[in-house]
């Protein structure tokens, strides 16, 4: 009986590690478009507890890029889980935005 507990309980754990990869959805946002995104999402939500020219904090900046990139927050959600369900190509996005913020960092800083 106790074998078969233990069987049972790795077969569970074994079936709950699925890869589950999410079908494409029909209004993808391109890899090179998301990766921008990305970058812009990470600067707007740093710039939330930084008061901007007219001395107001905690401003929502996610808006304004919604708006840059002509997206809403839905088509970026399924976009989003879509490119996090493959998460080899999410980790080189993610790298590529990092790369792009140090650019930009070393360029304000010259």
């Amino acid at each position: 009986m106790k074998n078969l507990s233990y069987f049972l309980v790795s077969i569970f754990l074994v079936s709950c590690t699925s890869n589950t990869i999410f079908k494409e959805p029909k209004d993808l946002i391109p890899r090179d478009t998301m990766t921008l995104l990305l970058g812009d999402m990470m600067i707007a939500s740093s710039a939330k507890f930084v008061k901007n020219k007219n001395e107001q904090k905690k401003v929502n900046y996610m808006a304004f890029i919604y708006d840059k990139y002509k997206i809403d927050s839905l088509r970026f959600q399924n976009s989003n889980l879509y490119y996090t369900s493959k998460i080899d190509l999410y980790e080189e996005m993610i790298t590529d935005v990092k790369k792009n913020l140090e650019e930009k960092k070393i360029f304000t800083i010259k």
